[in-house]
């Protein structure tokens, strides 16, 4: 088969590897499309390795046909040979075939077509993890979800919304502002115009203070902005795009109960993925179904295209997902 190997320059190419080879608990599935993400340009740069025992190649999510099921597969799931899926990856989806461990495939979510499918499996769990698991968030509560044009955040708003979570968002000018008014976010912040802290400060006096901030930019901002959260609120670092230090008041950290949290989804165990995957079929693919919730595709793009696509998210241009299409 194919896949997309880094060349000692950093450049790319798709070439040769060889065929997986299906173990016991996996399902052999031929990939249609793959979507991108920050971490596959980090692996690229050889900043962010792929787990012991994944592909060398880059890819975090995938959609397509399951073409083989593993004995114990069989026997532990439900999954049949032709299954339309998704799933989660430690590495290796920038390729023709991937193998899955039977728990990290979901089913495509009826009315989704798989480029939409390819662009959810790391997104949503992403988003799901530390919206509900770190952030414990509640409806009613209030979200600061910084970076609103990302692809995370294309997922992370809609999501939020449709749980009926109060949502505020920055974006760096006001023409982006506008890209992504169908995300329907509450408040959206220009910085070129408007200062975030200042805002939070207003929110917080108006009885409407962030409850769970799910930051991937940190810097100098993320130090002045703690200060005008709720009681008890949690900050979430997921990046740190925007620098990676700041000055924190720990005064009032302690005394608020502010609370910092340090999360990458990529880290955790396999048996905490399964369980993250299992909680988005159950709770937000209904969501998908009708509509409510979708990723928002910025460009497709054929995977022998790779390098254009990595060039689109260096740039920071895309607004929502940019995706790998495979084969026909």
């Amino acid at each position: 088969m194919k896949a997309i190997l880094i060349n000692d320059d950093k450049s790319l190419r798709w070439d040769e590897v060889p065929n997986p080879i299906v173990g016991a608990e996996d399902c052999l599935v031929k990939i249609e499309a793959a979507a991108l993400n920050r971490a596959d340009l980090m692996q690229r740069e050889g900043n962010y390795p792929p787990p012991p025992g994944c592909p060398e190649w880059m890819g975090l999510e995938i959609a397509g046909t399951i073409v083989e099921v593993g004995e114990e597969a069989a026997e532990k799931s439900d999954w049949k040979v032709g299954d339309k899926v998704c799933a989660l990856l430690g590495g290796g989806g920038y390729a023709e075939y991937a193998n899955v461990k039977y728990d990290m495939l979901m089913p495509v979510p009826e009315n989704c077509s798989m480029v939409e499918a390819a662009a959810m499996p790391e997104a949503f769990a992403t988003a799901y993890l530390n919206l509900f698991i770190e952030g414990k968030i509640q409806p009613g509560n209030t979200l600061l979800m910084n970076a609103g044009a990302s692809g995370l955040a294309s997922v992370i708003i809609p999501m939020a919304k449709a749980f009926g979570i109060r949502v505020i968002t920055t974006v760096l000018t006001k023409e982006i502002a506008e890209s992504i008014k169908h995300l329907h976010a509450d408040i959206v912040v220009h910085t070129d115009e408007m200062d975030i802290v200042e805002v939070l400060k207003q929110q917080l006096e108006e009885g409407h203070g962030v409850d769970v901030a799910i930051d991937c930019l940190g810097g100098e901002v993320m130090g002045k902005c703690l200060p005008y959260l709720t009681h008890g609120a949690r900050w979430i670092m997921i990046a740190s795009m925007a620098g990676a230090k700041t000055e924190i008041d720990l005064v009032n950290i302690f005394k608020r109960n502010v609370r910092i949290i340090g999360s990458t989804l990529r880290s955790r165990t396999p048996q905490v993925k399964a369980e993250i995957l299992a909680s988005l079929v159950r709770d937000v693919w209904p969501k998908v179904a009708t509509g409510e919730v979708k990723p928002t595709i910025y460009k497709t793009l054929p995977i022998t295209e790779a390098e254009a696509a990595h060039d689109i998210l260096y740039r920071g241009e895309n607004i929502g997902k940019v995706v790998l299409t495979v084969g026909e």
